[in-house]
């Protein structure tokens, strides 16, 4: 393992929402370290489990049991985050019993796991009752405005903060930060949303309203390329995409070392893509994919 300030750290998408293929991966992660990377490891796993009112970001919740989650999670010591980034969220709703109980739950191991947040009035509650859980500032805030992305760096209350994805290739004020922000920034790596978007916003807000209940029509994304949903593909030809070169030679060099994979509101197959492509060595690819679809004879359509 190389040195920690050259070590990439991933936060993974679909801790609920993609159990099953974390409890066949983690597994081979541990034991054939040397078919992955050894710059980089698993940061964090983020997630929510179903009808959670906190919950924002992407509409795409797990039925895991909790139970099991943290069982997983503890038994490979990674830190889980829950992804409670709703942006609408008023003083009634903080009494919220699942919620509340999630995060008893996961603060029990002090330290070591995290609630992305994009509420204030949630950031101040969860520092009153659930201190031993670190904040990341989500992405949902489309911090697309460098300078108030720094003052997001500078707030105390964040251990991390997403900007949004339209930053990453600000090179000549990321380069300007100092290490103590640097090491707070975590970058959006495969966003396929279209780079010139201005509805970003509205989008994640229609799905915190749908969180909270209201009977509301979805979003209609008016991308080009909408209708043909999430393409790895694409997503790798947008101009903020951050593959695994641009980490390597710039972002590493640069000392920034989180990067972030999104990816809730997908299936698990695309996941194991992510999963190939980021942290697997080429020529063990196709051992770890066949470790986790386990049966040769299976037919995709």
């Amino acid at each position: 393992m190389t040195d920690i300030k050259s070590t990439a750290h991933y936060h993974l998408p679909g801790l609920f929402e993609f159990y099953e293929l974390y409890k066949l991966f983690l597994p081979l992660y541990r034991e054939h370290r040397e078919w992955f990377y050894d710059w980089c490891d698993i940061g964090s796993i983020y997630g929510a489990p179903s009808d959670c009112l906190w919950g924002g970001g992407r509409a795409a919740f797990g039925d895991a049991d909790v139970e099991d989650v943290i069982a997983l999670i503890e038994e490979f010591g990674i830190s889980a985050r829950l992804t409670f980034s709703n942006s609408l969220l008023r003083e009634e709703h903080l009494a919220y019993k699942k919620c509340n109980e999630l995060c008893k739950k996961f603060a029990k191991n002090a330290g070591r796991h995290g609630v992305i947040v994009h509420s204030d009035l949630l950031v101040n509650y969860l520092k009153t009752n659930y201190p031993e859980l670190y904040l990341i500032s989500s992405t949902t805030k489309v911090l697309t405005d460098f300078d108030v992305f720094e003052t997001e760096l500078n707030r105390p209350e964040f251990s991390f903060v997403v900007p949004d994805f339209r930053l990453n290739k600000t090179f000549d004020r990321l380069k300007s930060l100092s290490q103590t922000q640097k090491d707070k920034v975590e970058f959006l790596c495969n966003e396929c949303c279209d780079f010139g978007c201005k509805n970003r916003k509205v989008c994640y807000e229609n799905v915190s309203r749908k969180n909270l209940g209201e009977e509301i029509s979805d979003h209609k994304c008016t991308s080009p390329d909408a209708a043909g949903g999430y393409r790895f593909s694409l997503a790798m030809k947008n101009p903020a995409f951050i593959g695994t070169k641009d980490i390597l030679e710039t972002y590493l060099p640069m000392g920034f070392t989180n990067f972030k994979l999104e990816g809730r509101g997908l299936g698990s197959a695309i996941i194991l893509e992510f999963l190939l492509y980021y942290m697997t060595k080429p020529e063990y690819q196709l051992q770890v994919r066949e470790a986790v679809y386990l049966d040769s004879m299976l037919d995709l359509f």
